[in-house]
């Protein structure tokens, strides 16, 4: 494991967004959603693909929140532009969402 300093950790930015739209992404090459995640002024909307179709259903991502780093260069998944790294913990193919426990207003940094 390779340790990282604090000066890494802070170019890392983690904000609170609200999934606002949730499709199946066909075109995947895993089964997939898209996402359409809300993080505010002055970030605004951004897309995002998940492999979560294991523990959760298009219906009850709408309006869940979630953690996401939002400053790694855009990267094209299939059709989709990727804007963010929506962020889980992963057991096989099962990803559990990190998400506050509370409601948060969309765009709060992580630190």
């Amino acid at each position: 494991m390779n340790n990282l300093s604090w000066q890494d950790f802070e170019k890392v930015d983690m904000r609170v967004g609200t999934i606002v739209e949730a499709t199946n992404f066909a075109e995947a090459r895993n089964p997939s959603f898209k996402l359409k995640i809300d993080f505010g002024n002055p970030i605004g909307v951004l897309k995002s693909s998940a492999q979560i179709t294991t523990l959760y259903t298009l219906k009850e991502l709408i309006g869940k929140q979630v953690i996401a780093v939002v400053n790694f260069p855009k990267k094209q998944i299939g059709p989709l532009m990727s804007e963010c790294l929506v962020l889980g913990a992963v057991d096989g193919k099962d990803v559990t969402l990190l998400q506050p426990n509370k409601d948060t207003p969309n765009g709060l940094r992580i630190s």
